[in-house]
């Protein structure tokens, strides 16, 4: 297993790391992805293990909670050979106070987690996104405090907006707080938005990115086929939705290529889309998911190989699409403002 430091940090996690959503399976959202109970867990844990494969990652909202206790539990004697990241912002009761990144919200979250998995300590702590009535400046000090406290040990964001990520990165250095180090965030063969401000700023900024779907919500598993029906066991059946949207015809443009390069390669659709993105600038790790060991095991297969040049550039040119403004217009001066891929 290849290790890559965790942006401009000197942490080294797994080019792979393992998402643990499927966990606890509570409520409709979390159980169309997966009800893998401490028994399955311990199993899947163990084959990660073996495999390199040594950071988890979860959030307080995952099953209510019960993600993280379930990770806690299979962690039981492992702790040591792992690496926990979890995350905390968004509303996990009803609450007044029960949301957000103020300075309660994020001890209440991180007290609360620590006992969920069982652990005295967490190594990557997320905010799993902006809060906008809580001044930054009491967001990273609460952080702060918290590192002091050997509570958390690095810092990181989700689902933040460029302006957000770099208003809280120069409230940092203005007051010697930590940075974060992560941003994790959705990206993909079939979502390529990240390229355009966040991984720019990565690279400028020494942000790594901890990228969550990436296999498209599920929709580059190589199980979907051009003019026929979802198959019956996809979770994009209760949970399309609620993701991000990809045009049918730009999708299956993408699944050519990749069928294309799987013919050629000899391995999985799966495997192609992760290889593409342990290839791209700032990725730090790769969060990958599984409801049982089949599943896994193919996953784990993306690593210790690479994709040709010719083979990149033609998922590449399948998965382009026009930029937004005022990214579109900034092509035209790449001699001077050169993009980051």
């Amino acid at each position: 297993m290849e290790y890559r430091h965790l942006g401009a940090s000197g942490f080294k996690v797994p080019v792979l790391s393992f998402g643990t959503g499927t966990f606890g399976g509570k409520g409709e959202f979390f159980q169309a992805w997966g009800e893998t109970d401490v028994a399955e867990a311990r199993r899947l844990i163990d084959i990660c293990l073996d495999a390199g494969v040594t950071m988890f990652d979860t959030a307080d909202i995952y099953s209510r909670g019960a993600s993280e206790s379930v990770l806690g539990e299979a962690l039981k004697g492992k702790r040591d050979q792992a690496i926990i990241s979890t995350k905390a912002t968004f509303r996990f009761d009803d609450g007044p106070n029960n949301v957000g990144s103020s300075r309660f919200h994020l001890i209440q979250s991180v007290d609360a987690a620590l006992k969920r998995l069982q652990t005295d300590y967490i190594d990557l702590f997320q905010l799993h996104g902006f809060d906008a009535k809580t001044p930054v400046a009491e967001v990273l000090s609460t952080l702060d405090d918290l590192v002091r406290a050997g509570k958390i040990r690095y810092i990181g964001v989700s689902n933040f907006s460029g302006w957000h990520l770099m208003k809280s990165l120069d409230v940092a250095d203005r007051y010697g707080y930590p940075r974060y180090v992560a941003n994790q965030t959705y990206y993909s063969l079939v979502g390529r938005d990240y390229e355009w401000e966040l991984m720019p700023l990565g690279v400028d900024q020494g942000v790594g990115a901890v990228v969550w779907s990436p296999l498209g919500w599920g929709r580059l598993t190589g199980k979907l086929k051009r003019g026929q029906p979802l198959p019956q066991t996809s979770r994009l059946h209760k949970t399309a939705d609620m993701g991000p949207p990809v045009p049918d015809e730009y999708l299956f443009r993408v699944l050519d290529a990749l069928d294309e390069v799987a013919a050629e390669t000899g391995k999985t659709v799966p495997q192609i889309a992760l290889n593409w993105l342990l290839q791209r600038p700032t990725v730090s790790t790769v969060l990958i998911g599984a409801r049982n060991e089949e599943q896994l095991r193919q996953n784990l297969g993306a690593v210790g190989w690479n994709l040709t040049p010719e083979q990149v550039a033609t998922l590449d040119a399948a998965s382009a699409t026009r930029p937004a403004y005022p990214y579109w217009h900034q092509e035209g001066f790449e001699e001077r403002n050169p993009k980051a891929v």
